[in-house]
């Protein structure tokens, strides 16, 4: 489930706690590089911008807050660099682009300006190698994860708006699967083919319509039977929580993301157990290594780490020409042989891509754009592989919602598709 605001919402931090989190240090250290910039102490501004860097593990957010920290420094060439290494990320800055940003107004009749606002600005290059395989009928579904029964040969989607799950045939007809038991916005899914069971959740997003606000902050983890869409089993979240995004263990067992709170759960013998709250900000749907307890955790700010179930330990995944491969800004993560494919709705812009990793699965080594700035490829939320194809869901809708959970003056929806790409 992908954040409101994607570093606003992230540095709210973990207020009370005795381990300092990496929401609180990312909190800190944004408060001391805004204090420095009131006061006009560049030189303290960079060192805590530099210690965001690192601690965000090179996210492109913090390349451009580094960019424009030296641009008010007036180091012309350090803002360079930095926009440079933002434009080796495939990523690009809008209101940079569109003249809106005053702030390097001391650099832009620079050569050098000139010919990285081109690298910006070609990075926003529409690619499109998937192709659309369903079309859902009901444009105010709002779906937001998806996964497939291979019994039935159908698909389940979670519908944030119509409160459900719905089963989606390939040619596109749909029937209800199961409806939320609270009248609750539906969000992630998991189906256990074996053990022939599906498990979801529905929250209550605190401050958006979508939910009565006196259900606001509430979350809850629910088991259906697959064959029958009966409710077998309810386990509500800690209040407050967001339990937004989901895998399953080996064990069947699912691992919950809240990613408003920074928080890990595994739900196990009907209990919601906490396997960690300090490492991530924004964790989001984990992708695990068939083989193993290992899980892929995508952070929306900090990146890709390797969590292992067993031991806790978490160690973010190294990338072979780190300041070429952005991670940040992924809502979903998916493993298939030697690759992970995410669904980056939060990066800039937005982008469905393959990351192939080494023999070791501890290094990213190459990058591919699959998907992106391309109709009707954009909104990306979730995904399934199914064979050698990846299915996932596209112009889902969320970016026409105001915080509030409203439809944006002027806007409509559209109906939903679900891409499929053939992976290699």
């Amino acid at each position: 489930m992908r954040s409101w605001a994607i570093l606003a919402l992230a540095l709210a931090g973990l207020s009370g706690q005795p381990v300092k989190t990496a929401s609180k240090q990312a909190e800190e250290l944004e408060q001391r590089a805004q204090a420095a910039a009131t006061a006009g102490d560049h030189q303290v501004r960079i060192a805590a911008d530099l210690e965001l860097f690192h601690l965000l593990n090179g996210s492109p957010i913090v390349v451009d807050a580094l960019a424009r920290a030296y641009a008010s420094f007036g180091d012309a060439q350090g803002a360079l660099a930095e926009l440079n290494k933002l434009a080796d990320l495939g990523q690009t800055d809008e209101s940079l682009l569109g003249g809106r940003d005053q702030r390097y107004s001391s650099i832009q009749t620079l050569p050098g300006y000139t010919k990285v606002m081109a690298r910006l600005s070609a990075n926003q290059k529409p690619i499109s190698l998937s192709n659309v395989a369903i079309v859902l009928p009901d444009a105010d579904l709002l779906p937001e994860d998806i996964d497939y029964d291979t019994t039935t040969r159908s698909f389940l989607v979670t519908s944030i708006l119509k409160r459900r799950i719905i089963r989606v045939q390939t040619d596109g007809s749909v029937t209800d699967f199961a409806v939320s038991p609270d009248g609750w916005p539906m969000v992630a899914i998991k189906i256990d083919n074996s053990r022939r069971k599906v498990w979801a959740t529905e929250v209550a997003f605190d401050g958006l319509a979508i939910a009565p606000a006196s259900a606001w902050g509430h979350s809850a983890v629910l088991c259906f039977d697959l064959p029958t869409g009966r409710l077998i089993q309810r386990i509500a979240g800690p209040m407050p929580s967001s339990l937004g995004d989901m895998v399953l263990a080996r064990d069947g067992e699912p691992i919950v993301s809240d990613g408003d709170k920074g928080v890990l759960y595994r739900v196990s013998n009907g209990r919601m157990l906490e396997i960690n709250k300090t490492d991530f900000i924004s964790p989001q749907t984990a992708a695990r290594i068939p083989s193993g307890e290992q899980l892929f955790v995508p952070d929306y700010v900090r990146g890709i780490a390797r969590f292992d179930l067993n031991t806790g330990h978490v160690s973010w995944l190294n990338r072979d020409g780190a300041d070429k491969v952005a991670t940040n800004g992924i809502d979903g993560l998916y493993f298939y042989s030697h690759y992970l494919i995410a669904t980056q709705n939060g990066s800039s812009p937005e982008r469905m891509a393959l990351f192939e990793l080494d023999s070791t699965l501890t290094h990213i080594i190459s990058a591919e754009v699959v998907e992106q700035a391309a109709s009707p490829g954009r909104d990306a939320t979730h995904g399934v592989i199914v064979g050698n194809n990846f299915f996932y869901i596209a112009n889902s809708g969320w970016a026409k919602l105001d915080e509030r959970g409203k439809l944006r003056d002027g806007m409509k929806f559209t109906k939903a598709v679900v891409m499929s790409y053939k992976l290699p």
